[in-house]
């Protein structure tokens, strides 16, 4: 018999999401629209793509493992210093790492009810003990999360802005009064992976050796290179020299690296990109409007579209919508999950979402 250690014994074996190729595996044919990922379909730089084409013969080296080019101009870029500064292998990665390093057996970790699942999943595999609190107006709940923190004595305080699954966002000013209240011995993560998506207002002006939070940023989104696993935390020196104690020193792949840089020197791209997924937001938007439904305001590079109906029939939507080759998802908590959660992308995807979303609706109200 497999011998589990304890914490992991008493898991459930489960993912914190369905991938979209396990879905095309299961209907035997491929989506023709990937709506559902948060994927950046108009794609990264082709500054980028040439650089790790270039790259890719010397697949046979392994990366440096101090990603020491990218570490100093991400810091360039964000006006920090190396120190401040550690790339992983995705947001998701780091949050792994971030756990591991401060949540031991049974300390309280506040988040809110709803939030990104896989920072609970990396809690819940620390041993960690998750304590949530609800949306408000479909929104992140500063004040709320501060105020359980403080209650539980919880080391961590997870807040994403803008928000995934909502695209909802607070003003910088919020964050930072946020952090004015936060119990000397917490720690608030603000995941920033949407930050470029976002109004200049949303970031908050904090520096970067303030010991009370780590920012999370990510290739994976405004950059379109969700597939390379690259992101970086942002945080105080001691903070950040501590991962070095836990992480993969050779988990970065070098490619991604490479790609990683180039797309970081291409900022005529990344405006490109942010510009269509804006447009993209409207078209949502319209689509949504044409079949009576309400697309909630978003700064990020997808839209969460109010069903104006109940959590039953938003499932029976997604499904529905996959039957007709279009892959989305949808909250899955109360109230939130009346909504559907829809990507942006290219035109030639929406066309085909615009043309299966009323025969999707029409075969869940014929039923």
């Amino acid at each position: 018999m497999v011998r589990l250690a304890p914490i992991a014994a008493n898991l459930p074996a489960t993912v914190p999401f369905v991938g979209p190729e396990t879905l095309e595996r299961q209907a035997g044919r491929p989506f023709a629209a990937r709506l559902g990922a948060n994927e950046n379909g108009f794609g990264p730089s082709p500054r980028a793509v040439a650089a790790m084409q270039a790259a890719a013969g010397e697949v046979w080296k392994y990366a440096d493992p101090t990603s020491h080019d990218l570490t100093h101009a991400l810091a360039a870029h964000h006006g920090v210093q190396a120190c401040n500064i550690i790339v992983g292998e995705g947001i998701d990665a780091l949050l792994g790492l971030l756990v591991r390093l401060t949540v031991a057996p049974g300390d309280v970790v506040v988040t809110s009810d709803g939030a990104y699942p896989t920072f609970n999943f990396h809690v819940a595999g620390f041993g960690g003990v998750l304590d949530k609190v609800p949306y408000r107006n479909d929104a992140e709940d500063p004040q709320a999360l501060l105020a359980r923190a403080r209650q539980t004595g919880a080391k961590l305080v997870y807040l994403a802005n803008p928000d995934n699954p909502m695209g909802s966002w607070h003003d910088g000013t919020a964050i930072t009064a946020m952090l004015d209240g936060l119990a000397p011995d917490a720690l608030l993560v603000l995941d920033e992976a949407y930050a470029e998506f976002a109004p200049a207002s949303a970031i908050p002006k904090i520096a970067a050796d303030d010991p009370r939070v780590i920012r999370m940023r990510t290739f994976s989104k405004a950059y379109g290179m969700a597939g390379a696993r690259v992101g970086c935390a942002i945080g105080h020196p001691d903070l950040i020299a501590a991962f070095d104690r836990v992480r993969n020193h050779f988990g970065m792949n070098r490619t991604s690296q490479i790609g990683a840089l180039a797309a970081l020197a291409d900022q005529d791209w990344l405006a490109q990109a942010v510009a269509e997924v804006d447009r993209a937001r409207g078209r949502i938007a319209a689509i949504a409007a044409d079949n009576g439904m309400t697309a909630l305001p978003s700064a990020t590079n997808f839209v969460a579209v109010d069903t104006g109906r109940d959590g039953a029939f938003a499932r029976r939507l997604v499904d529905a919508l996959a039957t007709e080759g279009v892959f989305i998802r949808m909250p899955g908590t109360a109230p939130l999950n009346r909504c559907i959660r829809i990507s942006c992308a290219p035109d030639p995807e929406l066309d085909i979402l615009a043309t299966a979303l009323p025969q999707a609706i029409q075969s869940i109200t014929r039923a």
